[in-house]
């Protein structure tokens, strides 16, 4: 067995209460996390185009071989998937990712990873002691918050020992409690937008989780472990995590203390001594801003933020519909226009509208969602499934005030960054992945990349707490060639093309339709970036699972040459923990191998080259944000060119598909994968299945560098 792995996958049906044991060597060619997920989804889901709610849809949570061994940005991740409930119109085969310690615990327990089949006839939940794995019945914990549910358990299993008390397991001790993923009120009551929800403030959001774990009456699952994990090389796994550590630069706040997953050292969370809140990026502040006429005070934007984790609620539908800043604010903007509220054409009861802004109009907005009361019916199935029950899908989508750009899901840094609609729409889900989200940085302050989301509770002001190293700054010392070219050194192994990170589109400040499609968004280069953004995330982000907050680090102040991490920590950190030999190219590989599996699961639920279309108002003016892209123009290089005017082409769309479908080695009549393409994987057997449902691409081959 290679080191990093435990060695064996628990395998639970819900349906017979039964348990077995999937040996990991099996999977391993697919690295962890997604990668195996997918391959053992293929294995196990006989039938793809089952619905999400359907009790044989296979479930899986993988961890990576990196879990549990002070890898920064990995030790605690965890990787879900199956068929999801919350896109729209179908419910792809999907995935979604959460921190914390759960995969860790779930590695010291001696599990690389746990699959979830079936459905129980009462509700549930699971025991895992080490090796030893039971169903205890969850009759008592239905109806609980996540925070209840976790504080139940843990008393179930400690026997209401402090916390850090030691802990008595077999020949064993430890202080640690048990890890706990569970559901809430939202997912008991079958929510699309339910999660899954670990610790205070660790959740699955996207796919819609909470509620296909509410169909399968499984309220949660509890890891405990006291083993360890073999490292190959652990001298070169600390000098890697040292050599890391001086891209990095800290400064503790006095009210809020950051706080982070298992083993890392950026610590993106925080703890308020006022609030005690432990949540980061958008879901700490859903409910903030301007509500209305009402400015929502700190307070009740961090105990919302709270009530959600409690409620089990994702967060991103939520902020379709009330967040305005550039989400759309749905509801709030339907309330404005006088089409929904109290006795109107669209009933919005029991949501207090004059109490919009405060503590109280949040918590009735999350509890209709997660009981199904009132309006609240129509929201748990998702913004665009309310939409088109109140006949209003197509004109809100194209009008672009129900703002999800693709698959139901939320505008989420869209444009003018069009990786992240095109990659979204090529896939299942809104990508969530900020690899190339550019920012120039301040001359005096270069030091310092990013803010934190650490706020100072007296001035209600944002406190530097550590730079934020993912993305790509741009610095005031270094022309645009200079950054044009260091990118395309390090996209491995697509080196080389310095084209690829062009954001030339048909109206920019001179540029033309002509640059779009030869050097710009629409080209073959663009193509090849988002190529290589897929298969980089397949693999390193989603299969070996490095935090997408901390990796890829293209960019940095620390060097001179300001050159970043990427691609030098990735197959670093692992071969030291597994004992191998593997390149970065090596993990593209496999992550083009994984993508290319995704894809014909994708197929196989009926996924066609004619789906893949943005929403209607990405076609039109006035909905990008004015983020520094380099652009080139005229001959030469800028990034100091306005692009907060952009929106697509439809016929320059089309034309990027052609060009994305043929360097993939797709048929671009279809988006099919071709025999050969597949073949050339290792996917034989995925080829013979799509030929066999008449799904085979007819050409394509590969045109990787």
């Amino acid at each position: 067995m290679t080191a990093g792995y435990a060695g064996k996958i628990l395998r639970l049906n819900l349906t017979k209460r039964s348990i077995s044991v999937i040996d990991t060597e099996e999977y391993e060619e697919w690295g962890g996390g997604h990668g195996m997920g997918s391959a053992i989804f293929w294995d196990l889901c006989k039938d793809k185009t089952i619905d999400g709610f359907d009790p044989r849809n296979s479930i899986t949570i993988m961890s990576s071989p990196l879990s549990g061994t002070l890898v920064p940005g990995v030790s605690g991740r965890s990787e879900v998937q199956g068929i999801g409930i919350q896109q729209y119109p179908i419910g792809w085969f999907t995935r979604s990712n959460f921190g914390g310690r759960f995969s860790g615990m779930l590695k010291a327990a001696g599990w690389d990873g746990i699959v979830i089949e079936g459905a129980a006839d009462t509700p549930v939940w699971v025991n895992i002691i080490n090796d030893k794995v039971s169903f205890e019945d969850a009759r008592n914990l239905w109806g609980l918050d996540t925070w209840e549910t976790q504080q139940e358990i843990w008393k179930a299993v400690t026997g209401n020992a402090g916390l850090g008390e030691w802990l008595r397991i077999g020949d064993a001790q430890t202080t640690q409690r048990p890890a706990v993923l569970c559901i809430g009120p939202a997912g008991e009551n079958l929510s699309r937008s339910a999660s899954l929800i670990h610790d205070a403030g660790n959740g699955a959001g996207q796919g819609g989780f909470g509620g296909v774990w509410g169909s399968k009456n499984l309220k949660a699952v509890s890891v405990q472990g006291t083993g360890g994990i073999k490292i190959a090389d652990p001298k070169a796994l600390m000098d890697a995590r040292l050599w890391l550590e001086q891209y990095f630069s800290y400064q503790k706040g006095e009210q809020a203390v950051p706080s982070g997953c298992e083993g890392c050292i950026k610590l993106c969370t925080f703890r308020s001594q006022k609030y005690g809140n432990g949540s980061s990026c958008a879901d700490a502040f859903w409910y903030s801003g301007e509500m209305g006429n009402t400015e929502v005070s700190l307070d009740d934007t961090q105990k919302s933020t709270d009530l959600a984790q409690k409620y089990g609620v994702n967060i991103c539908d939520i902020m379709a519909y009330v967040q305005k800043l550039t989400f759309g604010g749905y509801l709030l903007t339907l309330y404005e226009m006088g089409i929904l509220g109290p006795g109107k054409t669209i009933d919005s009861a029991p949501l207090p509208w004059d109490k919009l802004g405060t503590l109280e109009f949040s918590e009735a907005l999350l509890k209709a969602i997660a009981y199904r009361e009132g309006i609240g019916n129509d929201l748990a199935e998702g913004p665009a499934r309310a939409a088109k029950k109140w006949g209003r899908l197509e004109e809100d989508l194209a009008s672009g005030i129900l703002a999800l750009p693709q698959w139901g899901m939320l505008w989420h840094w869209s444009l003018p960054g069009v990786e992240w609609p095109f990659g979204s729409i090529l896939g299942d889900r809104d990508i969530a992945e900020h690899d190339f989200e550019f920012h120039k940085v301040d001359a005096e302050k270069k030091e310092h990349d990013f803010e934190s989301l650490l706020v100072d509770e007296d001035t209600n002001e944002h406190e530097l707490t550590r730079n934020r190293p993912t993305g790509v700054a741009i610095y005031p010392d270094q022309t645009p060639e200079q950054l044009v070219e260091l990118l395309a050194g390090k996209t491995i192994p697509y080196t080389g093309d310095p084209f690829m990170f062009s954001y030339a589109w048909q109206g920019t400040n001179g540029s033309n339709m002509a640059e779009a499609l030869k050097t710009g968004i629409y080209s073959r280069h663009k193509a090849k970036m988002v190529a290589w953004h897929r298969h980089y995330t397949r693999f390193w982000k989603q299969s070996i699972l490095y935090c997408d907050w901390m990796f890829s680090n293209f960019t940095s102040a620390i060097k001179p040459d300001h050159s970043g991490f990427t691609p030098e920590a990735e197959p670093r950190f692992l071969n030291a923990v597994a004992g191998q030999n593997l390149s970065f190219a090596d993990g593209m590989e496999i992550g083009r191998k994984v993508w290319n599996l995704d894809r014909a699961i994708w197929i196989l639920q009926g996924r066609h080259r004619d789906m893949e279309k943005p929403a209607a108002f990405l076609f039109k003016p006035g909905i990008a944000v004015d983020n520094p892209l380099p652009v080139y123009i005229n001959g030469k290089w800028s990034v100091d060119v306005s692009l907060v005017d952009v929106f697509l082409d439809e016929s320059g769309v089309e034309t990027f598909k052609t060009n994305f479908y043929e360097f993939e080695g797709w048929d671009t009549s279809t988006g099919w994968p071709s025999r050969g393409t597949l073949e050339d994987l290792g996917l034989q057997g995925v080829a013979d299945e799509l030929e066999s449902a008449g799904k085979l691409g007819s050409s394509g081959t590969y045109n990787g560098e």
